[in-house]
């Protein structure tokens, strides 16, 4: 954890094998952060040699509240990030049916995205850098083009963001 650095009250972090908090991330209350570590004995995920169960914050990143963040693999929050409002999930385990395995992918959220409230986002997904992730919208796929507005079940490019948006622009993490 580095300077300015908070995790809030009710939080439970377990079974990971790293957090990394750099400067000015927060992660609110309430939040669940659970994975699946690595130097286990289990037969779970051993066809994955280059797992690694960690959860990263950039600079001034920020978990709101009440969040269920599964870090089987890597979940990343890139520079002046926000998992906003509540009741979202990040999920980056599940089960391949076709070879009988639990396999699990990172998810990637780039720098200043802003993910709206009652999400879910499934490993092997990225949300680019500059972007907004609708409320209640499903993240099921890796997405590039940045300035853009993504959202709906699944979620797809709805609208361009204009360049001049402050939440984008901003030297300072909190939102005022």
């Amino acid at each position: 954890m580095a300077a300015y650095t908070e995790i809030d009250h009710l939080t439970v972090v377990i079974n990971i094998d790293l957090l990394i908090m750099e400067e000015k991330s927060t992660i609110g209350r309430s939040n669940w952060i659970t994975g699946f570590p690595t130097k286990t004995n289990s037969l779970h995920f051993q066809h994955q040699s280059d797992r690694i169960a960690e959860l990263r914050l950039g600079e001034s990143a920020s978990v709101t509240k009440s969040h269920h963040l599964d870090c089987t693999n890597k979940i990343e929050l890139g520079r002046f990030s926000t998992i906003a409002g509540y009741n979202s999930q990040f999920l980056t385990h599940s089960i391949d049916v076709h070879e009988n395995i639990q396999h699990s992918s990172p998810i990637i959220i780039g720098e200043y995205t802003f993910v709206g409230t009652n999400v879910v986002v499934l490993g092997g997904a990225v949300l680019p850098p500059y972007s907004v992730l609708g409320a209640k919208s499903l993240l099921n796929q890796e997405f590039f083009e940045e300035w853009t507005l993504y959202g709906g079940v699944p979620a797809r490019s709805i609208k361009k963001i204009s360049k001049n948006s402050k939440y984008f622009n901003r030297v300072d993490g909190f939102v005022y």
